[in-house]
């Protein structure tokens, strides 16, 4: 099993999101490099992130990565949808370096793409950092959108995506 720590926002709709992709085998919501290592509920400096624990014969890092720019605007920075602030930046952040260098790699290959074709030449703003501290989220905020759908009215990423992955697994099940 890899581990990635996924920041694209309100950490809700991240980590519904998140836990019904193919080869994710765990989730849990939280924020990561702060500027303090404490475990108060303070977010000095933090982003919202999932840790998301998976299965590397299921799901590459790059495929990992192409499921999370469904759900970020990656050109945006400190801001997802509604959402404004540093806790709200976009990030990948890992223990494993070779992790970081996928991520990056990814990346560069996504803008060459996109500035080759004449479609973007703005530079993706999600940060690639190793994590430095990872504060795991109160018992309220872990699965808060499938324990709370009412909250959904505040999530950045429309509730027709939330669901693509979580939809096709169920049919598959069915």
């Amino acid at each position: 099993m890899e581990t990635l720590y996924i920041a694209g926002g309100c950490l809700w709709g991240v980590q519904e999101f998140i836990k019904h992709i193919p080869g994710v085998v765990q989730t849990e919501a939280g924020r990561a490099n702060g500027l303090t290592n404490t475990t108060n509920t303070a977010y000095d400096g933090y982003a919202e992130c999932v840790k998301t624990t998976f299965d590397i014969n299921k799901i590459s890092i790059e495929d990992l990565l192409h499921y999370f720019f469904e759900i970020i605007d990656p050109y945006s920075i400190n801001k997802q949808g509604n959402d404004i602030g540093v806790k709200y930046r976009t990030g990948i952040y890992s223990t494993n370096p070779n992790h970081l260098l996928e991520v990056k790699n990814c990346i560069n290959t996504i803008e060459y793409s996109l500035s080759h074709n004449n479609k973007f030449m703005k530079k993706i703003a999600v940060e690639v950092l190793p994590l430095t501290n990872f504060i795991p989220s109160d018992a309220e905020h872990q699965d808060r959108l499938t324990l709370h759908p009412e909250d959904y009215v505040y999530c950045h990423i429309p509730i027709e995506l939330l669901h693509k992955y979580k939809n096709e697994i169920f049919n598959k099940k069915s």
